[in-house]
Order: C-alpha cells, then structure tokens, then sequence
C-alpha cells in the first residue's frame, strides 16, 4: 500500500515538473496592446464592426487587418481617436508602430 502511494506521488511530481517547463518552452507572448485596444473599445460585443465581437476588433486593428476605428459604431469619437493615438504611437514587440486612423 506505501509502495503505491510513494509511486503515484514520484509519478505526480515528475508529471508536474514536466507540464511546467513545457509551459515555459512553449510559452506564447501576446501584444500587449491587445489587451489595452479591448479595453478602449465599448465592450458590447455586438457584431456591427463585422468582427465577432470588441476582442476580435482589437485584434484586427493591432494585426492591421483593419486601418480604421470606424467600424466600431457604438464606440464615441473620443473612444475611437484614443485607440488611433495609442496605436499610432505604442509599438509593438517587434517595434513596429500601426498606422491606424479615424
């Protein structure tokens, strides 16, 4: 019964150092700007930009699938020329500045 507990717990252990330094290995860096472009947007998620939703639209607009911010239609003037000054002048990872307008 101590035999098995002690192998399990040895086999536990090893499985979880493992998954760890995978995680580490295979890590994906994500834009940062990703997350600050969603956050901008209104977050309504109603579909009228043609994108599935404001996460699908930051995504277009920092991968410069999309040149411009008015495609969002709820998002107000203000909203939308904030996500054009910070696009335009946070680069990127690879330093790459998006040209993104109104």
């Amino acid at each position: 019964m101590l035999n098995a507990i002690l192998v399990t717990l040895v086999i536990g252990a090893l499985l979880g150092l493992i998954l760890g330094i995978a995680s580490k290995v295979f890590e994906v860096k994500e834009d940062p700007r990703l997350a600050k472009v969603t956050e901008m947007l209104p977050g309504y998620n109603c579909g009228g930009c043609g994108f599935a939703g404001c996460s699908s639209m930051a995504a277009a607009l920092v991968n410069q699938d999309v040149s411009t911010t008015s495609h969002c239609k709820p998002c107000k003037k203000e909203q939308r020329l904030a996500i054009v000054q910070y696009l335009n002048e946070t680069p990127g990872p690879n330093g790459e500045l998006c040209k993104v307008k109104d």
